[in-house]
């Protein structure tokens, strides 16, 4: 029987927890309530009760109770919510996870959300599901629903937006599809990609597809990069064209794409085959009133991604600086990585007569690669531009090579 796991302060959210589960059950599933309330007594019977959380979360509920604060509480619940869940998942208990909150509850729920595994349905029914949730989804595969009016009571609307989030939970968890890919004998890809290689992105999935390898493909705008880091450690991705390594750039210069330190490094610490290509960090991504060039890039080479995002042209010592931030980044590798550069021109905008050629710059960030990058990592330089044919079929080449040995 397909059963979910809800996530509600039990104290405060009791009767719209209850409702939830009664509407699960009435499509013919199971549901698990764990009550996350600290203080108060719950207003429905638990499956897991706070103490079993508290503990599972490594301090007993009569110690938090002594002197309760939000700020020492919410760790220790997140940490055993987050235990007790992972091991009723190993022993095939729970099918998917739907949270209610408001600000404590979705900010405490999506911590929990977060370290679930992709694949898992995972639904946060929320009074802060409208506008920036980037913070509660970060890299995982959350769906916010927003509540509309606050979780505060049932009402006309309450109980439909809720029956609504049941039935979601319910209908996700019933998918056949699987996170496995088609051919377990060959690892799936991952690849990075950016507007400005689109073009070339889509040569090499499809030479990858003739090849019988799968690829997941990333928008290298930081959330990307660091979903496929994570997708590796996780051991669904076991393969990397890093077609684009603009959010490494973007760090350097506290731009739009940025990632942080994690970017780059977790393929190299687990010896994955990887094939890396500058595609795109020529320029940095800048969120700007629309059509307006910062005082701070003015004078650049720049064109308009949009209206409100600029992409500005690096200059030599600019780009020797993310070149050495590359190369750091890569210390720990062990062999099985390739470095191409496309002295072509790194992405669209760089080919000649794009609006940001500059053959000088390209030649400055190739001269500090060859310094800095570490002798187990492969240099390949190529006369050809990265959405070239030419230069993609090198790429997909020499990955599959690192692959199949």
């Amino acid at each position: 029987m397909t059963t979910i796991a809800i996530l509600a302060t039990l104290d405060t959210k009791g009767a719209e927890a209850a409702y939830i589960k009664d509407q699960i059950e009435l499509l013919g599933g199971q549901a698990c309530l764990f009550d996350m309330g600290v203080v108060g007594q719950p207003g429905t019977t638990p499956d897991v009760t706070r103490d079993e959380i508290a503990e599972a979360g490594g301090l007993p509920l009569a110690d938090i109770l002594a002197a309760p604060t939000r700020q020492d509480a919410s760790p220790i619940f997140i940490a055993g919510t987050t235990r007790i869940l992972h091991a009723k998942l190993k022993a095939g208990e729970i099918d998917g996870v739907l949270a209610l909150g408001g600000t404590q509850g979705t900010s405490n729920a999506t911590q929990v959300l977060q370290a679930l595994p992709y694949g898992l349905p995972k639904i946060m029914v929320s009074t802060m599901a409208s506008g920036d949730t980037s913070a509660f989804v970060g890299i995982k595969d959350i769906t916010m629903m927003p509540s509309v009016g606050d979780i505060l009571g049932l009402n006309p609307v309450t109980r439909k937006i809720l029956s609504n989030a049941a039935g979601a939970a319910w209908g996700m968890a019933q998918s056949t599809a699987s996170i496995e890919p088609v051919d377990p004998s060959k690892p799936t890809i991952g690849m990075t990609n950016l507007g400005v290689l689109t073009e070339g992105s889509m040569h090499a999935i499809d030479r990858f597809r003739d090849k019988g390898y799968e690829v997941i493909v990333f928008h290298a705008v930081g959330s990307g990069g660091l979903a496929m880091e994570q997708m590796m450690r996780e051991g669904l991705i076991g393969a990397v064209f890093d077609y684009s390594l603009a959010e490494v750039a973007d760090q350097q210069f506290d731009a739009l794409r940025a990632a942080d330190d994690s970017r780059l490094t977790t393929a190299g610490e687990m010896g994955l085959p990887q094939v890396l290509v500058p595609g795109g960090l020529e320029h940095v991504g800048l969120l700007v009133p629309a059509n307006t060039v910062p005082e701070r890039w003015a004078g650049r080479q720049h064109v308009f991604h949009n209206p409100i995002i600029l992409a500005p042209r690096l200059n030599a010592a600019e780009l020797a600086q993310v070149a050495e931030a590359i190369c750091e980044r890569l210390v720990h590798t062990q062999g099985q990585c390739v470095f191409a550069m496309p002295m072509g021109g790194t992405s669209r905008y760089s080919i000649e007569g794009g609006p940001l050629h500059d053959p000088e710059g390209d030649a400055a960030f190739l001269a500090a690669i060859r310094t800095h990058l570490p002798k187990s990592v492969e240099l390949i330089v190529s006369e050809h531009a990265a959405e070239d044919d030419a230069f993609v079929d090198l790429c997909v080449d020499r990955l599959v090579d690192l692959i199949e040995g």
